[in-house]
């Protein structure tokens, strides 16, 4: 029997997932989409949260009846997120018919790369991590459920500046387009607030000796160190940081809120702060529903990473249910679709102008015992 959309929606916020899962589980051929992103290589803990939210998502969805009787499966390919891989990625993906959908890459430059390819093939390239404001300017089929630097630069500035009280930041930025573009945003926001960024140092994404940057971010005599990073490269920027007897305040960006944070900076990351467009304490119903589906599943909390996945894949079996598993319904559908179940934004519809979900919440936190754990409130300087 199919699944009826008010079932699947419902299902799928985990308000009403008993019933549906109650259900046969789809047998029909199957949906497919296509997956771009890093499953080996310094990204490769986001490909793994990926498949964990995918993969939860699915077993609800699919186990629910699918979409009208189809299940719905990916085709992950292993980009590394670089863009160099992801141009012949998008090629095989556009010339496979089966595709409907591309989600990915990780990496705003990884994703941009192989753009053009998406939009001449009329593939929709769903980039579900890409945050460069410029991502979905590349075109009609480029969309995203992403938060953008220009959006969370502002946030951050503010969380720095206004409420942990770090006044002369110096900022170690990773120098790739996203980096810089962050970084940019990041100053400007920070300068309007009445803050001065006395240093602001990019680094490679190859790098991994930070002494020299740290010590001319040092010299520039900062009340505090911000960092635009992955989790791998925050890691050592804090571990090298209290090693050279730097024993500023580290705030960081979202990109580094993934548990190997903690498992590769240790006791140095203790203290750190950073912010999270999803946390796993957020009491909402659908959040402690899925926490605890996920709990159950992996053993592990969710990060923001495999909550946007498993809420790309909610969006994926919707956007079919409503306008059909075709390139054109997923190209169609999203300037359409409205009210999507999303444990990280409660619901989700699409600007038209944008191609990305209007404004998120963020929760401050730090990392405490080892854990990350909601901002207290307290300041770290001035």
């Amino acid at each position: 029997m199919a699944l009826k959309r008010r079932d699947l929606l419902a299902g799928m916020a985990g308000v009403a997932l008993a019933p549906a899962l109650a259900r046969a589980a789809a047998t029909g051929e199957p949906i497919t989409v296509g997956v771009s992103g890093p499953l080996t290589g310094p990204a490769a803990q986001y490909g793994a949260q990926w498949k964990r939210g995918f993969d939860l998502a699915l077993d609800e969805i699919n186990g629910g009846g699918g979409v009208k009787g189809r299940p719905i499966e990916y085709v992950f390919e292993d980009s590394q997120s670089d863009p160099r891989q992801t141009v012949g990625i998008a090629q095989k993906f556009v010339a496979n018919p089966k595709i409907i959908m591309e989600l990915g890459d990780f990496a705003s430059p990884a994703s941009m790369a192989a753009s053009p390819i998406y939009q001449r093939g009329k593939l929709v390239q769903f980039g579900f991590t890409n945050s460069h404001p410029d991502f979905t300017k590349g075109g009609d089929y480029m969309w995203s459920n992403s938060t953008n630097q220009a959006e969370e630069q502002p946030w951050l500035a503010r969380y720095v500046v206004k409420d942990l009280g770090i006044t002369k930041p110096a900022v170690l930025f990773l120098n790739t387009d996203w980096g810089r573009t962050a970084k940019d945003a990041f100053v400007k926001a920070a300068t309007a607030l009445g803050g001065t960024v006395v240093a602001a140092e990019g680094y490679l994404p190859t790098e991994q000796d930070f002494r020299p940057t740290l010590v001319r971010a040092r010299d520039a005599k900062p009340d505090g160190l911000v960092g635009l990073s992955y989790y791998a490269d925050g890691a050592l920027i804090a571990r090298q940081a209290r090693d050279a007897g730097l024993q500023l305040p580290i705030v960081e960006g979202t990109s580094v809120y993934s548990p190997k944070l903690l498992e590769l900076g240790g006791p140095a990351v203790e203290g750190m702060h950073t912010m999270s467009t999803f946390f796993p304490n957020d009491p909402r119903p659908e959040v402690q529903k899925f926490v605890a589906d996920y709990r159950r599943k992996y053993d592990v909390d969710p990060d923001s990473f495999s909550a946007g996945a498993y809420d790309t894949m909610v969006l994926v079996a919707a956007l079919c249910d409503q306008f059909g598993p075709t390139r054109e319904g997923m190209h169609e559908g999203l300037g359409k679709i409205k009210d999507v179940p999303s444990v990280i934004y409660g619901k989700v519809q699409f600007s038209t102008e944008t191609r990305r979900v209007p404004a998120a919440h963020y929760t401050f936190l730090t990392v405490k015992g080892g854990q990350f754990t909601v901002w207290d409130g307290s300041k770290v300087a001035g």
